[in-house]
């Protein structure tokens, strides 16, 4: 057994070592940080990490090590460690590559990725803002001027500054990367990239994935369709082009709830929310980026250079970083810097609460199922929608909380597109399967960008979406390539989720029983367990996707009733005083300038960041 524990400990130390180095240059080189270097260094400690969790000698060693413990008698102390054993043999077998040949080529996708990386930093996509004025923009600014801005004009100038950036990928090295990770795929035994990454992922075969997404299309494809004749026949055929869609079902509104929604107010408004529901971080160190900026990376994201775990009896407690994307004077920056909050942060305390006694069971890369981990942060950032959250905490700056009528107009301009959002995520992974199967003389500019605008007309009912596929991050690296299923995934466990809690309990919004339930069931045994199964010892039933299709089948009179009853039901319960600790060390920074920390208490951090953000 000793020899098992020497092993096992290397193990977690060699682990945390490689994988530190790789995540804090990671964050170097994503935020915009360091010299000209970052991305070459980074490019470097990612392939050593790689090579590391692809060591196949790695599998017959700890094969070894765990016949010889399970031949010994059974003790605490011998379970505890085939436990930890097991775990990295799931995690070696889900990442090993033994072919010298497949680990070529995996280098040479690393240093594509990081290359086309580097080279896209420099391309700025140009559209006219608010004021009318020409000027570069993230992806997220892009979103966001379609869905607010009044002028028409300005609204297409986004559209076409996302479809500019499709052209630039596909011309600049997209379908070069697309064969390099399918003969990746196929000398790993694997029909293409898309089925490699799902059996890896999700531990299904494509063909079980849709079976899934199939149903999920056909019960909502007529609440798609009745969504946009309504909005066609309330203000006219040119309320279903791109770049109108989000502005005729949610502009007025977006504009009505700004003032309620303040950037400035937005770190309180979620530390609060976080203390009432009991969720804590068990020690955590976190570093919130949460501001736009040239250079950096054009999308909201989690990850711990510290994954949690037990080291001989001492908790080892995790590192985590996490940015968002806000721009203070924009409308509806606010809104969707406080989700964004709620998102990563649900991430944060997910892995922060993992209590096994490995990292391997703590970091969010394969065998962690991409599924299961947004479960939990897209179950957090649902709050955010229900009336009595909106009605305890949406305030403008007069105190004011947000009227009724303003929660029915906001369900008004929500709740049609529901199906329409959800369907949004489904065009993806239609889009890769499609994709992923074509020989490599089909993978033209000309050719994906076709097959693209036929599954976005397919799926979404318009000829393209607000968000065109190819301008989406996530097709562009290894780890979140073919992988954008697990976001519905996600959605259709938050419903099954939350019908449990609103059931057994009666109201999610301050619900102190929900960070306990979630610690327990959901994030303590991390990937030890399957998402099945974590669903199944909180709800007693295993995973089923009708909930989200019946959230999304719901009329805006069946909707707005709910939310009436909830504002009832909270007008007669006292909110708790957000006295929670949530035991974590915070730091906001934007770049390298620190806006607020947690030294002096969390109230403090608030204010620090209040007094920051408006003197923006």
């Amino acid at each position: 057994m000793q020899q098992a524990l020497s092993y096992f400990n290397a193990l977690n130390q060699d682990y945390l070592a490689v994988h530190q180095a790789k995540e804090d240059l990671f964050w170097q080189n994503y935020m915009g940080l360091g010299d000209a270097d970052v991305g070459k260094q980074f490019s470097a400690a990612e392939t050593a990490y790689k090579r590391f969790i692809a060591e196949s000698r790695r599998l017959k060693e700890l094969r070894e090590l765990i016949t010889a413990l399970e031949a010994q008698p059974k003790t605490p102390e011998n379970q505890d460690l085939l436990h930890g054993l097991r775990g990295w043999y799931r995690f070696f077998d889900c990442n090993a590559i033994e072919d010298p040949q497949a680990q070529a080529l995996l280098d040479e996708i690393i240093a594509f990725e990081s290359d086309l990386y580097q080279r896209r930093k420099t391309h700025q996509p140009m559209h006219f803002n608010a004021k009318g004025e020409k000027v570069a923009a993230s992806l997220g600014e892009l979103l966001t001027n379609q869905a607010t801005n009044e002028n028409e004009t300005y609204r297409q100038s986004s559209q076409q500054a996302l479809r500019e950036v499709e052209q630039w990928l596909l011309h600049n090295g997209l379908p070069e990367l697309i064969i390099l990770r399918n003969r990746f795929a196929r000398q790993m035994g694997y029909r293409n990239y898309f089925d490699y990454k799902v059996n890896k992922t999700e531990q299904m075969m494509p063909e079980q994935l849709f079976a899934i997404l199939d149903t999920f299309e056909q019960q909502t494809r007529e609440a798609n369709r009745r969504s946009l004749q309504q909005l066609a026949e309330k203000q006219g055929e040119s309320a279903l082009e791109a770049w109108n869609i989000r502005f005729a079902s949610a502009g007025d509104v977006t504009r009505q709830l700004d003032p309620y929604f303040p950037f400035a107010e937005s770190l309180d408004r979620w530390i609060n929310s976080f203390k009432r529901l009991h969720i804590g971080f068990r020690g955590a160190e976190m570093n919130l980026d949460l501001l736009v900026r040239a250079g950096k990376y054009e999308n909201g994201f989690m990850h711990g250079p510290v994954p949690p775990f037990v080291q001989q009896g001492k908790w080892i407690p995790a590192r985590i970083n996490f940015t968002s994307l806000a721009k203070p004077d924009q409308v509806g920056s606010g809104a969707s810097g406080l989700n964004t909050l709620f998102h990563e942060g649900g991430h944060a305390a997910h892995f922060a609460n993992i209590v096994q006694n490995a990292p391997c069971f703590s970091q969010e890369f394969p065998p962690t199922s991409m599924a299961y981990a947004e479960t939990q942060s897209m179950f957090c950032d649902s709050l955010l929608d229900d009336a009595d959250w909106l009605k305890r905490y949406a305030k403008n700056a007069a105190g004011e909380p947000l009227p009724d009528e303003l929660i029915r107009d906001n369900i008004e301009s929500k709740q049609p597109m529901r199906a329409f959002n959800e369907r949004h995520i489904l065009l993806v992974p239609y889009f890769e399967w499609a994709l992923y199967q074509w020989d490599d003389v089909q993978l033209t500019p000309q050719a994906i960008t076709q097959l693209a605008r036929d599954i976005e007309q397919k799926i979404l009912g318009i000829n393209a979406s607000p968000r065109p596929t190819l301008a989406i991050p996530h097709l562009l690296s290894m780890e979140s390539a073919c992988s954008y299923q697990g976001y519905l995934l996600a959605l259709m466990a938050v419903e099954q989720t939350r019908a449990f809690f609103l059931q057994r309990d009666g109201y999610l919004t301050d619900n102190p029983a929900i960070g306990s339930d979630l610690a327990e069931h959901y994030w303590r045994p991390g990937n030890s367990v399957s998402h099945d199964e974590t669903l199944r010892s909180l709800t007693g039933e295993g995973f089923n996707p009708a909930y989200l299709a019946a959230a999304c089948n719901q009329t805006v009179e069946q909707a707005w009733a709910a939310a009436q009853d909830a504002i009832a039901s909270a007008a007669q319960r006292p909110q708790p005083a957000a006295d929670f600790d949530l035991n974590v060390s915070i730091r906001v920074v934007d770049g390298e300038r620190v806006l607020a920390d947690n030294q002096h208490g969390d109230e403090a951090m608030c204010r620090a960041f209040a007094n920051a953000i408006n003197a923006l």
